[in-house]
């Protein structure tokens, strides 16, 4: 008789265990929600780069052309990139004074490009003018995105001025696409009245899933390069309890604890 409910009170508390042992696991996926983006870093990426003539220009609140303040903020963000992320990069803009047709293919999607791509934006003469659709359409190309998962990144601080559609694009690109997102940066981005070129360029991350960023200083195109060009954030349990640290996905996870949690 004692035994017998010696074993029943046993069962119960091994069922109030498993009980809370699933809800424990609940509450830990929750909190790795963004491990779901992990698919994100093995897609191919494009950066499309605009380096026309505006971005030579400067404003009445600042002394140095655009490109400058771009240039700085590709120095402090591409080292944050996982060399195992595959990225290329096209610029559009160099060569001859207000033309449309200089889009030249720099560096094709490759391992460790980060120290590559720098030292090609590191070179730029803003000149031409913003083909910004064709260049949109030859990355895409590039990347094979009828057949592959792929990003593109378009940076630029104006609209198109070449004739094209970039919305018709958008639209053509997703009913052909297996799996392509476009995010787009418009670094004090304004059309010649001073509106309006956002409407022209948003379209393509809206048409495709992608993020439209509009930045106006060095700190926040930072932040926007972040967001778009480096691998997504996990959030992993730490071996003190309650402590949880973010790591980049495919490189080594840094040592340095970033959150703590604790239940109340």
């Amino acid at each position: 008789m004692i035994g017998r409910v010696i074993s029943q009170h046993w069962l119960r508390g091994l069922r109030v265990l498993c009980a809370l042992l699933v809800m424990s696991l609940g509450s830990l996926s929750a909190l790795a929600q963004p491990v779901d983006k992990k698919a994100e870093c093995t897609k191919d990426l494009m950066f499309v780069f605009d380096a026309s003539g505006s971005m030579g220009t400067t404003d009445l609140t600042a002394k140095e052309p655009h490109i400058e303040r771009v240039k700085r903020a590709l120095h402090r963000i591409l080292p944050e990139i996982p060399p195992s992320r595959r990225m290329g990069l096209i610029i559009y803009g160099e060569g001859a004074y207000n033309q449309c047709d200089s889009i030249e293919l720099k560096v094709r999607p490759q391992l460790n490009a980060g120290p590559t791509i720098v030292a090609e934006v590191d070179k730029v003469q803003p000149m031409g003018r913003t083909p910004l659709t064709q260049s949109v359409r030859d990355a895409a190309d590039i990347l094979d995105y009828r057949r592959n998962s792929s990003v593109i990144v378009l940076l630029t601080d104006g609209e198109e001025t070449c004739g094209g559609k970039p919305c018709e694009l958008a639209e053509a690109l997703k009913a052909d696409a297996t799996d392509l997102t476009i995010h787009v940066i418009g670094y004090r981005h304004r059309d010649a009245a001073g509106l309006g070129a956002v409407f022209g360029a948003r379209c393509l991350a809206e048409q495709t899933g992608g993020l439209y960023l509009s930045v106006e200083t060095e700190d926040e195109l930072v932040e926007a390069l972040r967001k778009t060009l480096t691998c997504p954030l996990i959030t992993e349990l730490g071996p003190n309890h309650g402590m949880f640290r973010r790591a980049e996905i495919s490189t080594p996870s840094p040592e340095i604890w970033l959150r703590q949690y604790r239940s109340r």
